[in-house]
Formats: C-alpha cells, sequence, structure tokens
C-alpha cells in the first residue's frame, strides 16, 4: 500500500532512490507495528525521536520514553492486532523526510478490542554513519470523521 506515495515528478534518479529507501523504512515499521514486533518496531526509530500521540497527555522527547511507555501498556495487555497503512504522501527534504498517512488499527487492551482510525506524520533522517532512514518523530492524531 505504501507503493502509491507521491512526490514531484522531476524527481532525479538519487532522489528516486532515497523516496524507495524511505518507503521501505516506513513499509518495515509498519509491518513491525502491525506484528506486534517491538524489537524491529523500535529498531525503525532514532534514539534522539520524539512522539506526539493523541492519546497521551504529554510529548514523549525519548525513545526510552516510548519503550517505557510500551511496556505499560503490554502490562496492562497491551497487543497490536493488525494496522494497514493507506493514502501515503511522502516528501523529502535533503537528508529528511515527511512521511504522512492513515492508519487503521485494531488493537486488543486488557482483553478488549478496538478499532482506530488516525492519521500519522513520520519524520525520518538519513543516519550520516549508516546512510539508513530511521524515524526521528512520530505525530499520530484522530482521523477526522467527516
Amino acid at each position: 500500500m505504501l507503493s502509491n506515495a507521491t512526490t514531484p515528478a522531476t524527481r532525479n534518479a538519487a532522489q528516486s532512490d532515497d523516496q524507495q529507501q524511505v518507503l521501505a523504512a516506513a513499509a518495515a515499521l509498519v509491518a513491525a507495528f502491525a506484528n506486534n514486533d517491538s524489537a524491529a518496531y523500535f529498531a525503525a526509530f532514532s534514539e534522539d525521536a520524539s512522539f506526539v500521540f493523541h492519546s497521551c497527555p504529554t510529548v514523549l522527547n525519548s525513545l526510552n520514553a516510548y519503550r517505557t511507555l510500551w511496556a505499560s501498556w503490554q502490562a496492562e495487555g497491551f497487543a497490536v492486532l493488525a494496522c494497514t497503512s493507506s493514502n501515503p504522501v511522502l516528501s523529502l527534504h535533503g537528508d529528511s523526510a515527511i512521511f504522512i498517512h492513515e492508519v487503521s488499527t485494531r488493537l486488543r487492551v486488557a482483553g478488549i478490542e478496538s478499532d482506530s482510525q488516525e492519521r500519522e506524520t513520520i519524520v525520518f533522517r538519513r543516519q550520516p554513519d549508516s546512510q539508513q532512514w530511521l524515524a526521528c518523530h512520530e505525530h499520530l492524531s484522530l482521523l477526522p470523521t467527516d
């Protein structure tokens, strides 16, 4: 589903390679989340990543803060049952990329299953040492119902 991301047709070959790499990084991140694979999911983020979730009263200013929150959710019976991505939009800005998509997620918390429709923005940054694209910011909000 991530293959229909939009970028201007004037992108050069290097940017196309970057686009493919960012889309692959986004697909891997979503797949890890959908499969409830915590190790692979957290490996998709830089250590200095920040997170804004509509369900969380504070901004999480590090990957460790998110790992701690995730562990508390899991202690309460949190599990991702499914997650699909749609309507992706990608824009490249040198060594940064902004990926926006809609996510449909099915979760289980304390034995109760629920579905959510959300919009997510993920900012990726190319790592100078490895050239790998890692997410450095995630912002999740409810999808408007109009």
